[in-house]
């Protein structure tokens, strides 16, 4: 009888890796979250799924203490500390700690833009890129300044304006050396030394160093004169 009782002890695993792999084949789902009635495979994935619902984070990094709520998540977490980075392209072989940042990277390869904006059909390789490019049709300014309460769409937007009030300038012309606080307006003085002239008047074909001084001049052809003294009211 013991004998019989280790024997089925022993096909157990057995019997659970094939139902597992059954429902693996099959894409069945029999175990339901009572809070959200999402559906999953196995009882370990709802385990860890319950916690999105508790807040519970039982995975803590030993460097800074940040908690988490998944193993998985803790890893990746481990190698901003470490700088490892054993995901590898096989093209450029620039390398990432993340699978999914290497995924996003080969696009750059590809060509590959899966992300469609649902407005203006404009798409984009990344989905962090069409969210901030949703700003631009929503007029929504998420990052605010703690310095004048001026709001912005864009982080990198906010980061160049914030050197208006500490005054850096991290971006130096290799020909006379004068700094800048953002890359355009480098790439702009650069043009000083070059004589590239990029922007074209469709009208006169007239050629500017500079967008903004082209649209300037565009009110030449379009009498467009939309500054009004505030004094006299002329414009």
């Amino acid at each position: 009888m013991a004998s019989k009782l280790r024997g089925d002890a022993a096909q157990q695993p057995t019997l659970s890796r094939r139902t597992a792999h059954v429902r693996n084949r099959a894409g069945e789902k029999p175990v339901e979250c009572a809070v959200c009635q999402k559906k999953f495979r196995y009882p370990c994935d709802l385990k860890v799924h319950l916690r999105t619902h508790t807040g519970e984070k039982p995975f803590e990094c030993t460097v800074c203490l940040k908690k988490f709520t998944k193993a998985s998540d803790l890893r990746r977490h481990l190698r901003t500390h470490t700088g490892e980075k054993p995901f590898e392209c096989t093209v450029c072989q620039e390398k990432f700690s993340q699978a999914s940042n290497l995924r996003s990277h080969l696009r750059t390869h590809t060509g590959e833009k899966p992300f469609e904006c649902i407005v203006c059909l404009k798409k984009f390789s990344k989905a962090s890129d069409l969210r901030s490019h949703l700003r631009t049709h929503t007029g929504e300014k998420r990052f605010e300044c703690t310095v004048c309460q001026k709001k912005f769409s864009y982080t990198s937007h906010l980061k160049t304006h914030l050197r208006t009030h500490t005054g850096e300038k991290p971006f130096e012309c290799t020909v006379c050396l004068k700094k800048f606080n953002d890359t355009s307006n480098l790439r702009s003085h650069l043009r000083t030394h070059t004589g590239e002239k990029p922007f074209e008047c469709t009208i006169c074909q007239k050629k500017f160093t500079r967008e903004d001084n082209l649209k300037i001049h565009l009110r030449t052809h379009t009498e467009e004169t939309p500054f009004e003294c505030s004094l006299s009211g002329k414009v």
